[in-house]
């Protein structure tokens, strides 16, 4: 079998295998990613360790639907609230954005939004706060024709929540996002800077040129005014003032990508760089310290 026949394989076994905005077996043949990486993913050998993971009993989650005007259809969305709360408390939000091929239910790293809410970080619960996740589609969470995802958070889910007591002004919205999601994370907080109080963002997947992204994955940017427009590493000093975290594992595609934003990020931006690639496993590592960094600033 060649190489390339076993990857296909290999890929097709593993199923849920996505980086970014394509397969891994894309990714490959485009030149993004090294074959061994993707052998790495497969047999395990990019695993990180996580300290056991302890949860309080989640509080209550529910989903539901509307008609986004900005992405002109009808998405789905989840609110979970944290243990011993309910629908109708007031608290801060974290508007919590998918990856590439993943909705509202794709959940946060690995746990539902209300597993999350329910973690304990170091033998202490988070602090209280929402979480609402939302279905963004395959674009990168910047503006394409006919589907602005970044519009739909910003004018429609955040207004929907604030209705309901979660996220109110002024200052009470954080923003965390894995892989596409952590890109358009940071998008958003560059963007809205007024609107989001913190951001977080794991294995974000920046592009370095419109032609790198477009070579995988065409429905990225709509074109190369777009893409400059959308470039989080030209547009990094927005976030001055904002608490930001960025975690990347070293054997991530994405990470020279994630490096070049390092350097031009605020100076008090903690930036985590470290063992592990673009997988699940890196993925639920960084996920507690990063929901304790949101509810740490949204709480202040």
């Amino acid at each position: 079998m060649t190489r390339g026949g076993f990857l296909k394989l290999g890929l097709a076994g593993a199923g849920t295998l996505v980086v970014g905005g394509a397969t891994l077996y894309e990714l490959v043949e485009h030149g993004v990613v090294p074959g061994k990486a993707t052998l790495d993913v497969i047999d395990g050998a990019c695993d990180v360790p996580h300290p056991p993971l302890h949860f309080t009993i989640p509080g209550p989650s529910y989903s539901k639907t509307f008609y986004s005007h900005a992405r002109n259809r009808d998405v789905g969305y989840t609110i979970a609230y944290p243990p011993g709360h309910k629908p109708g408390d007031r608290l801060p939000l974290v508007v919590m954005l998918h990856g590439e091929g993943g909705d509202h239910t794709s959940g946060v790293g690995g746990l539902t939004p209300a597993k999350a809410l329910a973690l304990q970080v170091d033998g202490a619960p988070l602090r209280p706060m929402a979480i609402v996740t939302v279905d963004g589609g395959s674009g990168y969470w910047n503006p394409h024709p006919g589907d602005n995802p970044m519009g739909m958070v910003v004018d429609e889910l955040i207004p929907l929540c604030r209705r309901l007591g979660l996220g109110r002004a002024p200052d009470t919205v954080g923003v965390l996002g894995i892989s596409m999601g952590g890109y358009g994370a940071i998008l958003l907080a560059e963007k809205f800077p007024h609107l989001f109080r913190v951001v977080a963002a794991i294995s974000p997947a920046v592009w370095t040129s419109y032609g790198q992204a477009s070579a995988v994955n065409s429905a990225a940017y709509a074109s190369p005014a777009a893409f400059a427009a959308a470039d989080v590493v030209t547009h990094a000093r927005a976030l001055a003032g904002i608490p930001v975290r960025v975690a990347s594992g070293d054997g991530d595609p994405f990470h020279p990508g994630v490096v070049a934003l390092a350097k031009v990020l605020p100076s008090d931006a903690i930036v985590v760089l470290s063992a592990g690639c673009h997988s699940g496993s890196f993925f639920l590592q960084q996920t507690p310290p990063s929901l304790e960094f949101l509810s740490h600033h949204l709480a202040a």
